[in-house]
């Protein structure tokens, strides 16, 4: 048995507040940079899920998770706007991986705070758009806001399938990972959609001004004349 196989069998045979606690500071650590890359907060939270046995447990832990992952981003975010570009050439982004922070910089450009929401489901990024937001001067409010609803959204999901689970992480994980799936297919789905409707729409005000130019030919005619 690995050491964090052992650390995280040792955090599920907690009592219930400290389980708790513990569960939150792990995924604290993950969230926040520098710490990402040792610290198996999604690990953690998956076999601490799986203890949970009552509504109360769930949303004490699913809230307590949720606080913990929007500090990890507050801090990210932070140093990110205190060291600006430089955090690309640190040791940190070079031991989680350079390409790792260009996907990350890429998501933020090309969705904006969309990139802070769905990055929450994925590993690794979601320690540094936090860090690459900041970078990129994104408004703090619209920031923190997404930044809430998505750790919140991403620690019930963590939580409740683990609940529903009730077993081994290794097969929680594997449950998550289409549970992860399906939420990410549907916001492209959302997003396609919204995309084909912006387009049919600008296709039907051109269509619709087309008559009115054409209407305005004579007149003007006529006052040449």
């Amino acid at each position: 048995m690995s050491f964090v196989s052992e650390f995280l069998a040792m955090v599920a045979g907690l009592p219930r507040p400290l389980l708790i606690l513990v569960t939150g500071a792990l995924v604290l650590g993950e969230c926040t940079i520098g710490l990402g890359f040792l610290v198996p907060g999604e690990s953690g939270l998956l076999v601490a899920s799986a203890a949970v046995t009552d509504i109360g447990f769930f949303f004490g832990l699913s809230l307590t998770v949720a606080a913990c992952a929007v500090v990890g981003d507050n801090i990210g975010y932070f140093l990110g706007r205190r060291y600006g570009a430089r955090v690309r050439e640190t040791r940190m982004v070079a031991k989680l991986g350079v390409r790792h922070w260009d996907r990350a910089c890429r998501m933020l450009r090309k969705y904006g705070i969309g990139a802070v929401f769905v990055a929450r489901f994925l590993p690794v990024v979601r320690t540094l758009v936090p860090v690459s937001a900041g970078t990129s001067g994104l408004g703090y409010w619209r920031f923190l806001a997404t930044s809430v609803v998505g750790a919140t959204t991403w620690s019930m999901l963590h939580v409740g399938i683990g609940w529903a689970a009730g077993t081994s992480a290794k097969y929680i994980e594997h449950l998550l990972g289409r549970a992860s799936g399906i939420v990410l297919g549907a916001l492209v789905l959302i997003g396609v959609g919204a995309w084909l409707w912006r387009r049919r729409s600008k296709k039907l005000k051109a269509a619709s001004a087309q008559p009115t130019d054409v209407a305005e030919e004579p007149v003007d005619a006529e006052r040449a004349a």
